[in-house]
């Protein structure tokens, strides 16, 4: 096999993550290590930036700021929310021809592993050796044929942690809390929200994901039940929860507002837990009902970063380069779980990635589903890493002398 000699191409697109950046700089330095890399160039916003020739080259930037922009949340050479059909990608093989790009390397989700796809298509009709590989990044953690997706653990993490501490204010002055998290059509980021409870009375106590129908009756059934068990009820809810029919929730307070892609507007809006707080308010006598929408936060968020995630966006980056250079090989890396806990990369068929997404396990969610089960917080609890420690008071109580009406 000849060696095939040419410039490498990284872009990042979709929403950003905590550990992206990792993937970014493993798949940069793993490829100045190659002799037949003749530069590595960073494409700015993306597909995006490919079409329009913004590039950066990173042949150029030292080590020591790609290992501090490694550690930094959020897209270092920015991002696009463009979804390219094949005329699109036609312009990018184009523009990588142009520049000699032999290695295009693409961090994303499932639309970023088609835009790969479509491209080593079009390099092959003609006939130019043009090595593709898709590096998976999602914090819903639905793309199909990997185990989960970088970027996912440390979004977990912050949903813990962010429940976690909820409960320990919820528990101080009691009522209904409602914590809104990022998922169209899966639930596993929400799901997550599982790892904050340490007690039995702990919440999150009910957790609703897209993939059961939700429904109103049952919804206040379940916070009733849960609140006379409690005293408190602790919700979590996925943003993308839908109806019997299939229908967003949240449309029934927005109309369904579409966004650029057509999809039913989910984010950017707290709409979702007012509607769930007034069915509390409305079908309970219960007062103290409160709803937060994590929104972009739980994306990005200093600070809050899983150490396995972390070091698995960094491998999948550098994977990405071997598979590419080493192997001349093209696909979307993948990650297989072994053991308990340890990990390994494979090369995926890009067709097997490109498009389509995935969804929690039927296992993973309670006959209810209202919560999820063991099977799930196994599943998660080594993705997240290291999860502060809760305590509580154990002093015993002391006798009472006076006796009073309660207040």
């Amino acid at each position: 096999m000849s060696v095939l000699e040419g410039k490498v191409l990284v872009a990042q697109g979709g929403g950003p993550t905590a550990v992206i950046n990792q993937s970014l700089v493993g798949a940069v330095l793993e490829s100045r290590k190659f002799p037949q890399v003749t530069r590595v160039y960073g494409a700015l916003h993306g597909v995006n930036g490919i079409i329009n020739e913004e590039f950066l080259d990173l042949t150029e930037e030292t080590t020591h700021n790609l290992e501090a922009v490694a550690v930094t949340p959020s897209s270092g050479m920015l991002s696009t929310r463009d979804k390219p059909d094949v005329d699109y990608c036609k312009e990018v093989f184009r523009v990588c021809q142009a520049h000699d790009v032999r290695y295009f390397f693409y961090i994303g989700g499932n639309d970023s592993a088609d835009t790969c796809r479509i491209v080593n298509q079009e390099s092959e009709k003609a006939g130019y050796e043009l090595r593709v590989i898709h590096i998976p990044k999602t914090i819903d953690n639905d793309l199909k044929v990997t185990d989960h997706c970088p970027g996912f653990g440390s979004a977990a993490k912050f949903v813990a942690q962010a429940f976690a501490g909820a409960n320990l204010d919820n528990r101080a002055l009691p009522g209904v809390y409602i914590g809104i998290v990022m998922g169209r059509h899966a639930g596993f980021l929400t799901a997550s929200s599982c790892l904050a409870r340490r007690y039995p009375d702990d919440g999150p106590h009910l957790i609703y994901l897209p993939e059961r129908p939700f429904k109103k009756t049952q919804f206040v059934q379940d916070v009733k039940k849960a609140y006379q068990k409690y005293g408190r009820c602790i919700i979590a809810a996925s943003e993308g929860i839908v109806d019997s029919k299939g229908t967003a929730i949240v449309s029934q307070f927005t109309g369904g507002e579409k966004d650029s892609h057509g999809n039913v507007q989910l984010s950017g809006t707290g709409a979702l837990g007012d509607l769930l707080s007034s069915f509390v308010k409305e079908g309970t006598s219960i007062k103290r009902v409160r709803a937060d929408t994590f929104g972009y936060v739980q994306r990005s968020f200093l600070g809050c970063v899983s150490e396995v995630d972390q070091y698995e966006a960094r491998e999948v980056g550098e994977k990405a380069a071997q598979f590419a250079i080493w192997h001349n090989l093209d696909g979307s890396v993948a990650i297989r779980r072994i053991g308990d806990y340890a990990v390994e990369y494979f090369l995926a068929k890009l067709s097997d990635v490109a498009r389509h997404s995935t969804e929690m396990p039927a296992k993973f969610i309670n006959r209810d589903g209202n919560y999820v089960t063991e099977a799930f917080k196994n599943y998660v609890r080594p993705l997240v890493g290291t999860l502060p420690t809760v305590r509580r008071i154990a002093a015993p109580k002391v006798k009472k002398i006076l006796k009073r009406k309660k207040k």
